[in-house]
């Protein structure tokens, strides 16, 4: 699969935070988030690895029991089934690889078009 880079496709994922799916195959999905300053990502947990790159921006992630302050360049790995979210201090950019493929990240037939 490939896919142009285009500035369309977000969808509203909670206020504040749009998801875009990039890329999937049958092990891996790729998505890009725009998170806006200000809003938070409520701390939840889910059976995807989840690995990520902070882009721009600048974030406050939770995962289980620690806090990272992250910035442009810095990657995580979090461990399927772990409590995670975060805080949004700037707005920011980041790139996310979930395995096994989020279903609920997969294109409709709609956003295709």
């Amino acid at each position: 699969m490939f896919q142009k880079q285009s500035k369309n496709g977000y969808i509203p994922a909670i206020e504040g935070i749009g998801q875009k799916t990039l890329v999937y195959g049958e092990k891996t999905l790729m998505s890009e988030f725009l998170l806006k300053k200000g809003s938070q990502l409520p701390r939840h947990s889910h059976p995807h690895e989840q690995t990520g790159y902070l882009v721009n921006g600048r974030i406050r992630l939770s995962v289980g029991s620690e806090e990272y302050d992250v910035t442009p360049g810095d990657s995580w790995c979090i461990a399927s089934g772990v409590e995670h979210g975060a805080e949004i201090i700037e707005d920011s950019v980041a790139i996310e690889v979930f395995s096994p493929v989020r279903e609920d990240y997969l294109p409709k037939e709609r956003d295709q078009q």
